[in-house]
């Protein structure tokens, strides 16, 4: 009867190529290492995106109502207006043009943060009976802090404005107080714009330091500002004679895409990974490369079997 035979145990053998400096299966063995470690680099840059110029983050600002306010109310398709502000200057400046409203504010933090997400802001401007409103423009000035990677401390404004060929009763507002940037911040450091110099000088009694046209001009010279989103203004018309004019406003303070320039470390981290990614795929290649190469002795070697099994 013919023994039945198994397998009881395997071990691979290794089995070594030499060859002497200056030889073929050399100059093979330099070419495969250029391409194996090199090509990967050219493969990783060509593909775009090697260096990151620029990356992005989320953060929730930290933002509060400066209690700063200049509202401007058109009374006529002539240029008539009635106007208040909280600055006593321009106050005064406005003579028989002001009207004093009465106002209500309040922020709020709806999901319990400890950060405010919502002003809530209600005006009722009065109005003499033979007056009617055809547009507002409305300026707020908020704190705009933000912390997570470079920091950023500013004053920051609202600025709205609505006008009708009808004469309206109240205007209704309901946007988001959004950043723009002209160029991306700085990884780490600070970036901070004096909050105690306000963007509308206050203390000024000329009328220009007051100017909307100026005052939002300079404003949009910056690197880092707020803008006013807001899609739908609901205008609504037939006031009663006697009723004030009713400005409701809400706005909300987002969570923010911040966009910053990576710093060293982590331009090479993510240049890395893409380099190892592409790398293992020609180490994969180029090893079979060689091992069909020499095993089949299409370079002339000489192999060497170990005796022992090989350790890895």
């Amino acid at each position: 009867l013919a023994m039945a035979f198994y397998e009881v145990y395997s071990h691979p053998t290794l089995i070594r190529y030499q060859t002497s400096v200056c030889t073929k299966a050399t100059l093979f063995l330099l070419v495969v290492l250029c391409l194996t470690y090199i090509s990967p680099l050219l493969v990783a840059y060509r593909s775009q995106g090697f260096w990151i110029k620029r990356a992005t983050y989320e953060e929730q600002p930290v933002v509060r109502f400066q209690y700063q306010t200049l509202l401007v109310a058109a009374t006529s398709a002539g240029g008539d207006l009635v106007a208040w502000s909280t600055f006593p200057h321009l106050n005064h400046l406005l003579g028989s043009s002001l009207r004093i409203p009465a106002v209500s504010v309040r922020e709020e933090d709806q999901n319990h943060d400890g950060k405010l997400d919502l002003l809530v802001l209600n005006l009722q401007l009065p109005i003499r009976p033979e007056e009617q409103v055809y547009g507002v423009q409305l300026l707020l000035t908020f704190s705009y802090q933000l912390f997570r990677m470079s920091t950023v401390a500013m004053q920051s404004l609202a600025y709205l404005q609505h006008s009708s060929s009808v004469p309206g009763a109240k205007l209704f507002i309901s946007g988001d107080l959004r950043l723009q940037q002209k160029t991306p911040l700085p990884h780490r450091g600070s970036t901070t714009f004096i909050t105690q110099v306000s963007v509308i000088d206050g203390s000024s009694p000329f009328a220009s330091a007051y100017d909307l046209e100026n005052v939002i001009g300079s404003y949009r010279e910056r690197n880092l500002t707020t803008v006013l989103s807001y899609p739908e203004p609901v205008w609504t018309v037939g006031r009663a004679a006697g009723s004030p004019f009713e400005l409701n406003v809400r706005i909300r303070y987002p969570l923010e895409v911040i966009s910053y320039r990576p710093g060293f470390w982590e331009t090479i981290k993510f240049a890395w990974v893409q380099y190892v990614s592409v790398l293992l795929i020609f180490l994969w290649v180029f090893e079979r490369v060689k091992r069909f190469v020499f095993r089949n002795q299409i370079l002339t070697t000489i192999p060497v079997p170990m005796g022992k099994p090989h350790q890895s």
